[in-house]
């Protein structure tokens, strides 16, 4: 079968940054060929040379065997390649057919007005054909993030496009929807669209690629047949290396004095008579549906919500806590599951981003810098977890999803704070990030760090907990002890909406 996409010894380099080199990879039609690789590995800048966002340096690229040099993402959409980024491209304040047909909007007869009615079948028609029940006048803001990733797919269809990009498409979506999902690409698939498909959730390889190609560190690795090929073998040709499992919770047991308390807490509708105690040097694991308000919990306790009632007692001590300072003034730290929106400033350096939460310090007569005393203290943290990136002035805006993940991290480890809520801390980042990240994470209990760990990926709680607290609407609906859970003990108070404590 003639290949849609083909790319033959690509390179391309930004400065300081061999990104690919010798890079070979294609795609056939009606095929789902998943790109996996540590971050960093190369796979988004390939992905953008495919999708007309950066050229590359040198090497072939192929589409139905004619050479291509896409300048622009609006050349390879006219030739039918478009991409989902794994950050939604969509106006909240407009309607899901006005998103659609963003800039390419029917016109009435005149050409001066917006047909509506045209424009809202056309969005009907597309979404059709994808069996996706959707309001096309909807405004987007308002559905969920899935509904928010189908539109992003009937955008993409609009063009007519043979090849669709996914950037982690799953990555903020249960798995009711994450099957819904699969169904749409299959549809597609059986349409014969080529789907390149970029996800860090092994176990999806299974379900929905039919072949693997594996980068490492900018180069080619190997293409395999998903279906012949273990996940261990994948995941030992992503990292080059045996990764050691830390396994379940390694806890001892023996945990300090109570670091947090949070008693009858409510703040909005997602926070509901929650209350939960944590102590130091213990992982308590946050496990609930999406909506289930367990960010919210972490938002509140930490002053970035307001809170409509109830107390939160730090190390004994009933604290007022109205804004993220005041928070951070009595040890608590915040690593938001959106670190780009909320963790990082992107357009600034690495070592900034790791000293601003406690720049102060490095202030002489609280105005001068202290550059030596700022760099230093980066390039601690870049050694300590390993940080990869060219110099300590680089803009994290460069930088892989893991790294600036641990940039987040250093960030609040030199604030030195002894309770961290740690919300979603591996979504998007690689197999070999998350192992780097669940042993920093039981090292910093072991040394008596508090630490709260929300995440949607039931095995990762699992996995790290010393204790799993179960939300539901807005409610903590169960407690479980680490021996005494499993998936579906905790599926079970995820959706019942009354709590049970279960000892």
């Amino acid at each position: 079968m003639s290949s849609l996409i083909s790319v033959k010894r690509l390179c391309k380099s930004f400065p300081g940054v061999r990104a690919l080199h010798e890079i070979q990879f294609d795609l056939v039609a009606g095929e789902v060929h998943a790109l996996m690789g540590e971050n960093g590995a190369g796979k988004s800048t390939l992905m953008k040379i495919l999708a007309g966002v950066y050229t590359r340096d040198s090497g072939e690229f192929l589409i139905d065997g004619q050479p291509v040099e896409f300048t622009s993402p609006g050349e390879a959409q006219a030739l039918g390649v478009c991409i989902i980024h794994q950050e939604l491209q969509l106006m909240n304040h407009l309607s899901v057919a006005q998103n659609i047909f963003i800039g390419r909007e029917p016109r009435g007869r005149l050409g001066l007005f917006l047909d509506e009615d045209k424009l809202n079948a056309q969005a009907r028609e597309i979404l059709g054909r994808m069996h996706v029940n959707l309001d096309p006048r909807a405004e987007v803001g308002t559905l969920t993030v899935a509904m928010q990733q189908m539109v992003e797919i009937a955008k993409a269809l609009s063009f007519d496009s043979r090849v669709l990009i996914m950037d982690e498409p799953t990555s903020a979506l249960n798995d009711a929807e994450i099957a819904e999902l699969f169904r749409i690409i299959r549809e597609l698939k059986s349409r014969g669209v080529g789907i390149i498909y970029i996800s860090h959730k092994m176990d999806e390889l299974k379900q929905i690629a039919d072949r693997v190609t594996v980068m490492r560190d900018g180069e080619y690795v190997a293409t395999v047949n998903a279906q012949d090929t273990s996940v261990e073998a994948i995941i030992g040709m992503m990292v080059g290396r045996t990764l050691t499992d830390i396994g379940s919770s390694q806890g001892n047991g023996q945990h300090g004095e109570v670091a947090l308390e949070v008693k009858n807490l409510n703040a909005g509708p997602l926070v509901r008579d929650v209350s939960f105690a944590l102590r130091k040097g213990e992982i308590l694991g946050f496990a609930g549906l999406m909506g289930a308000g367990r960010t919210e919990v972490a938002r509140a306790v930490f002053g970035a919500d307001p809170v409509d009632s109830g107390e939160i007692i730090v190390r004994g001590v009933k604290a007022s806590i109205k804004t993220p300072s005041d928070a951070v003034k009595r040890g608590i730290g915040y690593l938001s599951e959106d670190r780009k929106r909320y963790g990082l400033a992107t357009g600034m350096d690495v070592e900034s981003n790791i000293v601003m939460s406690n720049l102060g310090k490095f202030l002489s007569f609280n105005f001068f810098l202290r550059r030596g005393k700022i760099r230093r203290t980066a390039s601690h943290f870049i050694k300590l977890l390993a940080i990869r990136t060219p110099t300590a002035t680089q803009q994290v805006r460069l930088l892989s999803g893991g790294n600036q993940q641990k940039i987040v991290i250093a960030k609040w480890l030199e604030r030195d704070c002894d309770v961290l809520f740690f919300d979603e801390p591996t979504r998007g980042i690689d197999v070999g990030a998350k192992t780097e990240i669940y042993k920093l994470l039981r090292s910093l209990a072991e040394q008596g760090k508090a630490i709260v760990m929300i995440s949607s990926e039931l095995p990762e709680i699992l996995r790290m907990s010393d204790r799993i607290v179960v939300m539901c609407e807005g409610r903590i609906t169960g407690e479980l002890a680490a021996a005494d859970a499993s998936q579906e003990s905790i599926m079970r108070l995820a959706t019942r909406r009354e709590t049970l404590k279960v000892e």
